[in-house]
């Protein structure tokens, strides 16, 4: 059987090699448009800073090493310019010439390419790059000389941030311009706002809300009158799938123009599968269609794909999209999906926020994650996000595995996880997010949102801070909050009448939440907690602290 792969890199390498560990029989062909057929992508914004120093470190296999190793053709520097289905041919474009090839079998693995958008004067500029692959970080590389300075990064996703972190660890000055109201719009504002200030702290200078209307040689002027000096600009502005070749075939694209498969991968031609970035998958949380461009589900698609064509029963399963970034000392991680999602959805659902520490607070080196979880009033986990210093991938990773095998609120605390000093704490901070939110469900506490705070106020609810003094002179007060300690509250709780709405707060929630029961356990019934608390409101809403 002759299997051709258009496409080479995670998804489509993954596929040829596991091919050839099922069958020594199949002829395999990949065809890769570019000179590199397997190389680490994710990798590439690291070496612009020489974190990573040599570019051979990204390459992974060579075109010989794979036809040494795997007896696989591999023809690089070959782009398929056209699928004839009814004849199950395809065309070929190497050097100029053409050549056609018959296949058995058509695996699409033809990735994405970065959105570059319509900007007056952005495509006569020859200081304008993209980075996907190593002829884009070549060419970086060679223009980033003495002479530039200034740098402007246009997009704050993932590629736009790992780009600006090490552009500022080269010594460029950076403008990063983002279109909407935030940096890292997978995730919701108030967790995307620790790492906006980790950039400022690092003297990135952030533009939200805006995007470039017009280039002239070395400046940028923004839509919203702002004009910025750059002697290079990288656009890092998003991807959309390469289904152009698959569409003119006349394959089932979805709308997001993701090609459409099924579970064995196959596309809307039996003969011809698809995988990587390139095709339409199923969110597990929405059950909508959707992109995932992730190098973990790509490989995966390319050893399951092989699988299938081979038989077996491993299937295609639908997607939750977890991913994570670093940048600088902190990290941010996501996987579901997140508030603004839950609401453009419709959906029923809570929210809590937990400041807990890496590993036990008394162990040196001890470190916050800040987290996130996005749970349904039946108790399933449909997000979560965390950002801290420490911690955070092995926390998110353990909500992606508890969101992808179904597991709800109230399994958290029964996770069995390793535990000493120096790597964790007795309760984790997964364990804290379960119990918090187990409580929420059963309503033995109820919690506000730092953005609904100013609505109880005007409510004439009550605002307590139950921190120590000591607390208060050191780090401040919410505006309009009163502070009565903790230990202080059972002293002066008959002062209070029962009828009073009353919101607590102290440092995370934690203290606020012994508050919270104490009144409920005396008589009052219309007691809430601040969720988050002090941390979060004043991370959000500086301005309205009080020292």
């Amino acid at each position: 059987m002759r299997i051709i792969i258009v496409g080479g890199v995670a998804a489509g390498m993954s596929a040829a090699t596991r091919l050839r560990r099922l069958s020594e029989k199949d002829e395999i062909i990949v065809f890769e448009k570019g000179p590199f057929v397997s190389f680490a992508n994710c990798g590439l914004p690291y070496h612009i800073s020489k974190t990573i120093k040599h570019r051979s470190q990204l390459i992974v296999q060579t075109a010989d090493d794979l036809r040494s190793r795997f007896n696989i053709d591999v023809r690089v520097n070959s782009e398929v310019t056209h699928i004839d289905r009814d004849n199950k041919m395809i065309s070929v474009n190497h050097d100029d010439q053409q050549e056609k090839l018959y296949y058995d079998k058509l695996i699409l693995s033809l990735g994405s390419s970065p959105v570059i958008p319509k900007i007056e004067g952005l495509h006569t500029q020859s200081n304008v790059f993209q980075l996907r692959n190593i002829p884009d970080l070549d060419n970086i590389m060679s223009h980033l000389d003495e002479s530039i300075k200034t740098v402007a990064v246009l997009g704050a996703g993932f590629i736009g941030i790992e780009v600006t972190e090490n552009l500022i660890k080269r010594g460029f000055s950076v403008n990063l311009i983002e279109r909407s109201n935030q940096i890292l719009p997978n995730l919701d504002i108030e967790m995307a706002q620790s790492i906006t200030n980790e950039l400022i702290k690092n003297d990135v200078r952030i533009n939200t809300g805006t995007t470039i209307n017009k280039v002239s040689r070395d400046i940028l002027y923004l839509d919203n009158g702002m004009s910025i000096q750059a002697d290079a600009v990288i656009i890092a502005a998003g991807i959309r799938p390469n289904s152009d070749i698959a569409i003119a075939a006349g394959l089932k694209v979805g709308p997001n123009k993701g090609i459409v498969v099924d579970h064995d991968f196959k596309t809307s031609d039996s003969n011809i599968y698809a995988i990587g970035d390139v095709i339409s998958v199923i969110h597990q949380i929405t059950e909508q269609e959707t992109l995932i461009p992730l190098a973990g589900p790509a490989n995966r698609h390319g050893r399951q794909v092989a699988d299938a064509i081979h038989g077996l029963s491993i299937k295609n399963k639908p997607e939750i999209g977890t991913s994570i970034v670093k940048v600088f000392s902190k990290s941010a991680a996501s996987t579901g999906i997140n508030e603004k999602q839950a609401k453009q959805l419709g959906l029923n659902y809570h929210v809590t926020h937990t400041f807990s520490y890496h590993h036990a607070s008394y162990y040196p080196g001890a470190t916050q994650v800040m987290m996130k979880l996005i749970f349904t009033n039946t108790g399933d986990i449909i997000g979560a996000q965390a950002v801290g210093n420490e911690g955070v991938d092995k926390r998110i990773d353990l909500l992606a595995t508890a969101i992808k095998f179904r597991l709800k609120v109230d399994d958290l605390p029964e996770l069995e996880l390793t535990y000493a000093p120096p790597f964790g704490a007795a309760k984790d901070p997964v364990h804290i997010s379960g119990y918090v939110a187990e409580n929420i469900i059963n309503s033995r506490s109820h919690n506000i949102q730092y953005n609904e705070l100013e609505n109880y106020r005007r409510d004439g609810y009550l605002l307590i801070d139950v921190r120590s003094s000591q607390e208060i002179r050191a780090m401040g007060l919410i505006n309009g909050f009163i502070n009565i300690p903790l230990e202080k509250i059972r002293d002066r709780i008959n002062q209070i009448p029962k009828d009073t709405g009353i919101i607590v707060s102290c440092a995370t929630g934690q203290r606020s939440y012994t508050a919270e029961r104490i009144f409920i356990n005396n008589g009052f019934r219309n007691v809430k907690n601040l969720d988050g608390a002090f941390s979060l409101y004043q991370l959000m809403y500086p301005q309205n602290i009080v020292k």
